[in-house]
């Protein structure tokens, strides 16, 4: 992925989040793209408000949809609230994602490909139940 594509999801994002942040009343410090050998996880919430967002699919590199960053972008939005994995920051998150569907900053894919155990944007097995999960995302546009 080219600096110019990096710099436009990046500022994007940067404005996503602060029409998200802003409603919902949260500070963070920074949206930046995670380094490209990241592999492990989609996004990160530092405690100083730092949030980064792998931008590059792990085999092929390229972008992801821009729907599955929205959605990492909304999990780690949620850290701010609440650093952990509870039942608050899981309602908190679907909060944030519904929002954003409503705002059309968020358009998931109508196809459904998330089975059950699935991992979250961390990694960690998702434990949302099945009527209160997001649909799953397309990865490239």
């Amino acid at each position: 992925m080219d600096r110019e594509t990096v710099r436009a999801l990046v500022e994007r994002l940067n404005r996503d989040a602060a029409q998200i942040a802003v409603r919902f009343g949260l500070a963070y410090h920074s949206i930046e793209a995670e380094k490209p050998r990241v592999k492990r996880r989609y996004g990160v919430c530092y405690a100083d408000g730092r949030i980064r967002i792998r931008l590059r699919h792990n085999a092929t590199g390229e972008p992801l949809k821009y729907s599955s960053l929205v959605n990492t972008l909304c999990h780690e939005l949620a850290h701010l609230k609440h650093f952990n994995h509870g039942e608050r920051f899981k309602a908190f998150y679907l909060r944030l994602l519904e929002y954003a569907r409503r705002e059309g900053i968020y358009q998931p894919s109508q196809r459904t490909l998330r089975r059950p155990g699935r991992s979250s944007p961390h990694g960690a097995p998702a434990r949302l139940d099945r009527a209160s999960r997001p649909e799953q995302l397309t990865l490239f546009g």
